[in-house]
């Protein structure tokens, strides 16, 4: 008979908020999952289990995975932990739980911290309807895809991001989505835990001189429901010229703000050349 795959929450910051459950399952689990297994021992350490770790992360979690998947077709338990939070929530693991539902072995849920929807709780921003996006990748292309995608989006929007690249994060988001209200929610659970409600143009200029540290949430209002306001030919040529600024080509700067505004490319493009 196979085992059971326990997919199990870890703490963010506070080791307080590891559950009394989720101890008693790394405990009597046969082996352990770990995205680093470096991290993961300090926790264990701390709740004195010792049970043996395979490392599963990003560039392994393929092969790695079909080592898992024959343990537990062989009866074996295993328990699937992140560095911090629920896994497969902006971690790996999804290929994983896949593998277990195609092979028919349990999976279970042993549920603990998820950054995204502790800081949404305490942001004070609109939770009625919400969308998680996760990281926003470094790739100029796919980082411009991305946002565009979400310029209509009317819910309240969340994104994870790393202190070095939130400035150059804000000032996209300032660029595409405009002075939006925001929530910055940092160091969720620990002793510097901070929620700094302001406007994206205000988070942008901020930031730009102060060095922001600590593992940032990023909760971006939606689209206020407002009267359409026309855009014209001379407020499109702004906008492309910004995308000048950042290395596009007027070709690329023009075809991009002809998505965003629905007028012409030619024009946009005609409109740059002058």
């Amino acid at each position: 008979m196979a085992g059971i795959l326990y997919v199990v929450g870890t703490p963010i910051g506070n080791l307080g908020d590891f559950s009394p459950r989720a101890v008693e399952v790394l405990s009597n689990c046969d082996f352990i999952a770990a995205e680093d297994t470096r991290v993961t021992i300090k926790l264990l350490n701390h709740f004195g289990i010792k049970k043996p770790m395979v490392s599963y992360y990003e560039h392994n979690r393929m092969e790695r995975g079909g080592v898992i998947i024959e343990r537990l077709l062989k009866g074996e338990s295993c328990a699937l932990v992140s560095d911090a939070g629920m896994p497969i929530i902006s971690d790996p693991g999804e290929d994983l739980t896949l593998r277990c539902h195609e092979n028919n072995i349990k999976v279970c849920a042993v549920p603990g911290p998820c950054a995204f929807v502790t800081a949404l709780a305490i942001s004070g921003m609109p939770s009625g309807r919400f969308t998680f996006e996760g990281f926003l990748t470094m790739t100029k292309q796919n980082r411009r895809k991305h946002l565009l995608e979400l310029v209509d989006e009317k819910r309240t929007m969340i994104f994870y991001e790393a202190p070095h690249k939130l400035p150059s994060t804000l000032q996209d988001m300032a660029e595409y989505f405009g002075d939006r209200k925001i929530a910055l929610v940092k160091e969720l659970t620990k002793i510097y835990e901070n929620v700094e409600r302001t406007t994206l143009f205000e988070a942008r200029d901020k930031h730009k001189e102060v060095s922001p540290k600590g593992e940032y949430v990023l909760i971006v209002e939606g689209k206020p429901e407002t009267e359409e306001v026309e855009i014209t030919l001379d407020d499109a040529k702004l906008m492309a010229q910004e995308l000048l600024k950042n290395g596009l080509s007027k070709n690329e700067a023009a075809k991009e703000i002809a998505k965003k505004t629905g007028l012409k490319k030619s024009d946009i493009y005609k409109s740059l050349q002058e």
